[in-house]
């Protein structure tokens, strides 16, 4: 399949807005856009921007009511601390652009692998998923469910501050018949489609994507590659719903919620509000270096790394 942001060309130099942006570099590519650096030289002095670059979809098509509904979903939560601002909505030729704040620290993925100094730090990890929390929260406040919840869709503000972005297979259904939507590693089973449903809950499948991210966050690892009964790992949590803290050195209190989280759609009813109460609550998110000492050889391996 060819991605949209292919047919996209190098816009580094070239100038929109009757000259007000001009683009710098690139900072990245999605199946749906490209997003560049840019100046805003109405500015003095200039100051930098991240502009999304989309191929205009056919007028009155299926490819242009889902365009402008990201871009009506991004705008309705734009004020909000925890997503990243979109400033302007520019059309010119063929081409979408939007402009947003530019996070010169990067998405949260990159943040996590370059700053492991943090493991270890309960209050670092209750304070960045508290932000998360929020992000999420708020956007299923509004009825919007954003459907592809993973760290390098939160960017990391100058002030460390987490901000949730690209709306782009957010829906306002509730129930939905779109699987496959999102990233393989966070979505959960029914979303995969394994289980045999009409449709699956987005409002529980962005939890699940939350079990996924806090796992990573504390242990430096993901769970499963997907959550199938195909992968060995998810199969046997399946089997052993302790498989991951033989695995990995989380606490017991960071277990017990990870399971209610991780547990089958019919079942999985813990909420934002309760997740919430859960991670101010826990002491510790780690497992005491003892029981590391007890531990397998995998568990020890995991803590080391």
């Amino acid at each position: 399949m060819t991605l949209a942001s292919e047919n996209i060309p190098n816009l580094v130099g070239f100038t929109i807005n009757k000259g007000r942006y001009k683009f710098m570099r690139v900072l990245g590519s999605g199946s749906s856009g490209v997003i560049f650096l840019a100046i805003d030289r109405s500015t003095n002095p200039p100051t930098e921007v991240a502009i999304k670059c989309m191929i205009r979809a056919k007028k009155n098509t299926r490819h242009d009511s889902l365009q402008m509904q990201e871009i009506d979903f991004h705008t309705a939560m734009s004020a909000h601390p925890n997503v990243v601002t979109l400033h302007h909505v520019l059309e010119e030729y063929h081409y979408i652009f939007l402009v947003m704040d530019y996070c010169s620290r990067g998405d949260f993925f990159n943040y996590l692998m370059h700053n492991r100094h943090y493991r270890g730090d309960d209050m670092w990890v209750r304070h960045m998923f508290s932000q998360i929390l929020d992000a999420v929260e708020a956007c299923h406040q509004m009825g919007i469910y954003h459907r592809d919840i993973k760290p390098e869709n939160f960017l990391v503000g100058e002030d460390g501050r987490l901000m949730i972005s690209d709306f782009g297979l957010a829906t306002k259904n509730l129930w939905t018949k779109t699987f496959g939507a999102g990233s393989a590693l966070y979505m959960s089973p029914e979303c995969i489609g394994i289980e045999a449903h009409n449709s699956y809950n987005a409002q529980s499948n962005d939890i699940w994507a939350l079990g996924v991210i806090l796992l990573s966050m504390i242990s430096g690892h993901n769970p499963w590659n997907q959550a199938t009964p195909m992968d060995q790992c998810y199969l046997q949590y399946r089997q052993d719903i302790d498989f991951l803290q033989q695995h990995l050195p989380i606490s017991d209190a960071a277990n017990q919620l990870l399971q209610r989280i991780f547990r089958r759609e019919f079942v999985r009813n813990i909420t934002l509000a309760q997740i919430r109460a859960c991670v101010e609550q826990v002491d510790s998110f780690y497992m005491h270096p003892e029981a590391v000492r007890g531990g397998g050889w995998n568990l020890k391996s995991a803590a080391r790394s």
